[in-house]
């Protein structure tokens, strides 16, 4: 029987193995080479809205008014016992200046800034640098300026910078914790799974192939272009659990096929190439797509991340395609342990479950609907915000000063706003105005710049955030003439929460939309590709239920360690409902995929379906722990928003591998039918031949 298109890459490389096991050994080590050097040259800045009126208003502070944005420092002095005239303060404040003017990134810092009862006292030095470099020098200062404490007196450094400085800190050791965790969980997964040592070790394999490539090219791309440092975290995640999901599906696929064609393993490869192999590509084609949505959102950290996560998924699918083909034989089946057959392909146990899901399908899709939906119900009160202060642990310099601020200078101190007049216009109708709105306590005299450009700094009665204080910014660019920008840390922090909540439903449109084409195109059936989607829809829907009551209601707080926001964090929805489909849509290709294998055999939809899972079972519940797994250790062990992706993604494959997949898809194709694999004529001569049957 000839192969089809990736059944003959497939035989290609398996006879080609030496020569292409070299080229990825040369292109790893190549590329390996630069990768240890990726988790430096990231940044921990890029959370700006590219166009937005606060990133203008950031720019003209930066180049007329020495540089006192969001992106400046601030170091804070507290005592509750001196006061600022006190010898021992001043000699603190001194010091803290002088740690200030011995970093090159920052320019001089203003006068000190004393509270009402005298006893906090603030030091500002604005940023002439970028945001990435802003971050890197609060990094470099930080031990300096928490030396200067005492029992006396609290020094701290605080300001974005040194938000983003600890929260990457604290972010890259919930990151060691997790991968600590993460491979010996897999390995034992990876080897009940294949009952054979010699065959769980391909999965790593392939993942470290892939993941050290793409770190090598990430690296690459920070020479040129800043990659936030969020970027690793992602293509660490995706990459191990798509690259084991991958590996996992090619080779219980080849063991079935070594089995029946023993004599022949080049064909064996051949033939799985063309089956699993074939379903690999859709999937991982649709994980691209899916990420590639992000893209559409004006926010540089994000697009950074999507780009850096769909290279990882890329190497790791050219590896699948390519190194594991070349690498897979049947010596997989050595070091074998007592629960492995060699041959079963087709599981008896899940053709019986299969046949048990049939006899009550009406039932199970019902109900696995209704709690699905019961999952999905705390969506309809949802509320999100950008990360608060409370994200980090209370022993942080940035939370200290922080603190200290708010209970200094009042709770608005922490995120002034700031409001450029242009030049040849009069700022003080633009401080009258800032006066009289409600909910500002303080407005600073205009302070002019070197173009003549004003700028007015007030400060607001409100937590930086809160709902009020968005709500307060709103006010304010509707109340003011067009030409004036509302700008600072808070305004920043509004455009982007609104940002994402305005593209989130583009990008989700895109995604459905995407994701459904794709699917007909290589399923050719219209009711399995709208099922699919929205099949996807409400594993996605359930993972977030869960996700609100977690985290917005704080009902995990306690288990997992973390003080609830009261909200999930805004780029949740949008991020991590691009991840969740792709995951979810993950499982849909290979069990469907297989579903269409057995139809284009028999003509016959029960069938399908019985062999669909009897073939694909056992290797999508083990997908699914291993995924279950890396991202529920990085819910435990990671930052907040580490947290809350850890756990709806972990949930949303739960959901989607043990309930959807396995109970609610079996049951809903046996009820169609062959209904179910209709395909209008003119679509099917428009859309090419794609065929999974070997």
């Amino acid at each position: 029987m000839t192969p089809g298109p990736l059944g003959a890459v497939g035989r290609f490389m398996a006879t080609h193995r030496l020569a292409v096991v070299a080229v990825w050994v040369l292109v790893a080590a190549g590329l390996g080479v630069f990768a240890p050097k990726l988790e430096h040259a990231l940044s921990g800045a890029m959370w700006e809205v590219e166009g937005s009126d606060s990133l203008a208003a950031r720019e003209v502070i930066e180049r007329e008014f020495g540089g006192l944005s969001s992106q400046s420092a601030v170091i804070v002095l507290q005592s509750e016992t001196l006061a600022y005239e006190d010898p021992a303060f001043a000699e603190r404040i001194a010091a803290a200046n002088a740690v200030l003017a011995n970093e090159q990134a920052f320019g001089p810092a203003v006068p000190p800034q004393p509270s009402q009862d005298g006893k906090t006292v603030m030091l500002q030095a604005g940023a002439v640098v970028d945001p990435t470099e802003a971050v890197r020098a609060a990094g470099r200062i930080a031990d300096d300026v928490g030396a200067l404490g005492d029992d006396q007196v609290l020094v701290a450094l605080t300001g974005s910078p040194a938000f983003w400085n600890d929260f990457n800190e604290v972010n890259r050791e919930g990151m060691m914790k997790a991968e600590m965790l993460t491979w010996p969980i897999t390995l034992v997964i990876l080897v009940i799974a294949f009952g054979s040592l010699a065959a769980a070790g391909l999965p790593l394999m392939l993942t470290a192939a892939g993941l050290i490539s793409a770190m090598g090219v990430l690296y690459g791309v920070t020479q040129f272009t800043d990659l936030s440092i969020w970027t690793l975290n992602f293509a660490i995640m995706f990459a191990l659990a798509l690259g084991i999901d991958y590996a996992l599906f090619i080779v219980s696929r080849y063991r079935g096929a070594i089995h029946a064609t023993p004599e022949d393993p080049k064909f064996a490869v051949a033939v799985t190439m063309d089956t699993s192999g074939k379903a690999v590509l859709f999937s991982g084609l649709t994980v691209l797509i899916s990420l590639s949505a992000i893209l559409l959102v004006p926010i540089p950290a994000f697009r950074s991340m999507a780009a850096g996560m769909m290279l990882a998924v890329a190497f790791v699918l050219l590896a699948a395609l390519t190194l594991l083909p070349a690498v897979i034989g049947p010596w997989i089946n050595r070091l074998s342990l007592p629960w492995h057959t060699a041959g079963e392909h087709r599981s008896p146990w899940w053709a019986a479950f299969a046949r048990r899901v049939q006899s009550r399908a009406g039932l199970l899709a019902i109900g696995s609907t209704v709690v699905l939906l019961l999952l999905t119900a705390p969506l309809l009160d949802l509320k999100t915000g950008m990360p608060s202060i409370s994200v980090l642990p209370d022993d942080r310099q940035a939370r200290e000063g922080y603190d200290a601020l708010a209970t200094g200078f009042g709770p608005g101190a922490p995120g002034p706003i700031q409001v450029i007049v242009p030049a040849g216009t009069d700022p003080q109708p633009v401080a009258d105005t800032l006066g009289g709105t409600e909910g500002i306590v303080m407005v600073f005299p205009a302070q002019p710049g070197a173009e003549g450009a004003s700028l007015i700094s007030a400060m607001s009665a409100f937590d930086p955030s809160s709902d009020e204080i968005y709500s307060l910014v709103n006010t304010l660019r509707e109340t003011l003439p067009g030409n004036i920008l509302v700008g600072g840390p808070v305004a920043e922090n509004y455009d982007l929460d609104q940002t994402l909540r305005g593209r989130a439903s583009i990008v989700i449109g895109v995604v459905l939309v995407l994701g459904f084409l794709l699917l007909l195109f290589a399923l050719q059936a219209v009711f399995i590709a709208l099922a699919g989607v929205v099949f996807n829809l409400l594993s996605v829907g359930a993972a977030f239920g869960v996700g609100a009551l977690a985290f917005q209601h704080g009902w995990a707080a306690g288990p997992m360690g973390f003080e609830s926001q009261g909200y999930l964090t805004s780029w949740a929805p949008l991020f991590f409902f691009a991840l969740v489909f792709a995951i979810s849509m993950d499982y849909t290709v290979f069990l469907l995929a297989s579903a269409r294998e057995h139809f284009e055999r028999s003509n016959d939809a029960s069938e399908a379906v019985e062999g669909a899972l009897a073939h694909t079972g056992r290797p999508i519940v083990a997908a699914a722990g291993v995924m279950i797994a890396v991202f529920y250790t990085f819910a435990i062990a990671g930052t907040l928003p580490m947290k809350e992706m850890g756990l709806i993604l972990g949930t949303a494959v739960l959901v989607d591998a043990f309930l959807v997949r396995l109970v609610l898809v079996p049951a809903v194709l046996h009820l169609v039918g062959r209904r179910a694999w209709w395909l209008p004529r003119w679509a099917d001569r428009m859309l090419p031949d794609v065929r999974f049957a070997h």
